[in-house]
């Protein structure tokens, strides 16, 4: 099934018509992911924000880095597997001494005990980059309902990315889906805790779909690129954005 997912996904991609430069926008699909984006703002204003900001408020800080550093460390094992298919294996190892001291002596990753070891910050591989190192062209962008800003590639990788994890195989349940939970959780501290950065461009931007697509494109082209010439970091670039994406390369 995962392999007929992957086919499909990969052949809908859409082609950019020739003479594109490659830094190009390549939005055939605007009207619907405008309409996509504006469904996004209504559900982030009337549910996701006051959630987020009533989540952050309420529960200490302390606690609120130690869910994000838990749900962090329980997605290395994709990261790692990831790594291993772009044929990093330094990444994966770096990633693989991370996660097993985080998991041992930082219990589960609440506290990040490699990184007090001056270890190798992740990697955070995902699927779509690893379609990236295979030379799967970025396709066209797109905005996902509740998940914002995308691309044909990446919505791939998202799709993939869900089969990923060894852990959702290895462990029984309830247990395989603490890190979904504890990602939930993450993603309310973020929108809480960056509320004036990600305010700024969904609700004080003269146009916030073309914002939100910038800062996106911008910041996976980067990281895709590692930094190379032709993109950059954008300021808007914090964790707080991961949830609609407010922060891809041929």
């Amino acid at each position: 099934m995962l392999p007929l997912l992957l086919i499909v996904g990969l052949a809908a991609c859409a082609k950019a018509p020739a003479g594109l430069p490659s830094d190009a926008v390549f939005d055939p699909y605007e009207d619907h992911n405008r309409e996509v984006h504006e469904f996004n703002r209504s559900l982030d204003r009337s549910i996701v924000r006051p959630a987020g900001v009533g989540y952050s408020n309420f529960v200490p800080d302390d606690i609120e880095d130690a869910i994000s550093r838990f749900a962090f460390n329980l997605s290395l094992p994709r990261s790692i597997v990831n790594s291993i298919l772009q044929g990093n294996m330094l990444a994966a190892t770096e990633d693989s001494y991370r996660f097993l001291v985080n998991s041992t002596i930082g219990l589960g990753g609440v506290f990040d005990v490699a990184t007090d070891l001056n270890m190798p910050a992740a990697n955070d591989a995902d699927f779509g980059q690893t379609l990236h190192v295979w030379g799967v062209r970025e396709g066209a962008y797109v905005e996902l309902p509740l998940l914002g800003p995308s691309t044909e590639r990446d919505t791939v990788g998202l799709v993939v990315d869900i089969f990923t994890n060894p852990l959702l195989y290895i462990l029984e349940s309830p247990e395989n889906y603490y890190g979904t939970v504890a990602a939930v959780s993450s993603g309310l501290s973020n929108r809480g805790r960056f509320a004036d950065t990600i305010d700024s461009v969904l609700y004080e931007s003269a146009d916030s779909y073309a914002q939100a697509q910038s800062i996106y494109l911008q910041n996976r082209r980067f990281k895709l690129g590692n930094g190379s010439d032709g993109a950059f970091a954008d300021p808007y670039d914090d964790p707080a954005l991961a949830p609609f994406e407010v922060p891809d390369d041929e």
